[in-house]
């Protein structure tokens, strides 16, 4: 059995920064409905966030303009902006310097 504090790890670098996940995931598959997103994300993470938490985190990342969206046969669908692309690599980096720092 985990600890607490070992729970509470877990979901500080999954649900809370979902955002990141849904980054990987659009630059990996390129434009996708949110619910394709949320699929994507169980598939490649392992990690199933709830429905609504997806759909929210991708609005928030549409109004900061990292995500564009685009209507395509009556479907939105979300691509990852080049302002995503580097709040991405920022965010990817921060983490690496985070874990290299805590080896040591």
């Amino acid at each position: 059995m985990r600890s607490r504090a070992y729970e509470r790890l877990v979901k500080k670098l999954t649900v809370e920064i979902l955002w990141i996940y849904i980054a990987k995931v659009l630059m990996s598959s390129g434009p996708l409905r949110a619910y394709e997103v949320k699929k994507k994300i169980v598939e490649r993470f392992n990690m199933k966030p709830q429905t609504m938490t997806t759909y929210t985190v991708i609005y928030r990342m549409v109004r900061e303009g990292l995500l564009a969206p685009t209507n395509i046969g009556g479907d939105t669908v979300y691509t990852l902006t080049d302002k995503g692309k580097e709040e991405f690599t920022e965010a990817v980096k921060f983490l690496e310097s985070v874990l290299e720092a805590l080896k040591h």
